[in-house]
């Protein structure tokens, strides 16, 4: 995992694919709840575990997500993807984290804020809470 890697929790709602090509490429350290037994899990249980992980959490559930991390002090963010293709899922995340790197350390300027990706250059981040 390179110095700027992620710490990537991808949610169940999309491809465990995504996770497998950044663990294959090495970029970021990513998990997938269908690659672990953990289908199924509720919201607040994923968040519990990606708080105590340092992971950020990529999702297409906006409105739960939101809600659970906006009671945190503290989180290592959150990436809302819109509804759209594996192949495009994949694209819209890695553009994403492009996204990030031009404002500074990924893992940093994600800290405390929700990054809405709407199209492949489309982003939008926001303090959350």
């Amino acid at each position: 995992m390179g110095e700027s890697g992620l710490r990537l929790f991808i949610d169940e709602c999309l491809s465990p694919q995504l996770a497998r090509h950044f663990n294959e490429t090495g970029e970021h350290d990513a998990i997938h709840p269908r690659d672990m037994g953990r289908l199924g899990d509720l919201d607040h249980v994923v968040l519990a575990r990606c708080l105590a992980e340092d992971r950020v959490i990529v999702t297409e559930n906006a409105v739960d997500f939101r809600k659970l991390v906006a009671r945190e002090e503290l989180h290592p963010g959150l990436i809302l993807l819109s509804s759209v293709s594996r192949d495009l899922s994949l694209q819209l995340l890695i553009g994403a984290i492009a996204y990030l790197a031009t404002l500074g350390e990924p893992s940093d300027v994600i800290v405390n804020h929700v990054l809405e990706v709407s199209g492949t250059d489309n982003f939008i981040l926001s303090p959350l809470p």
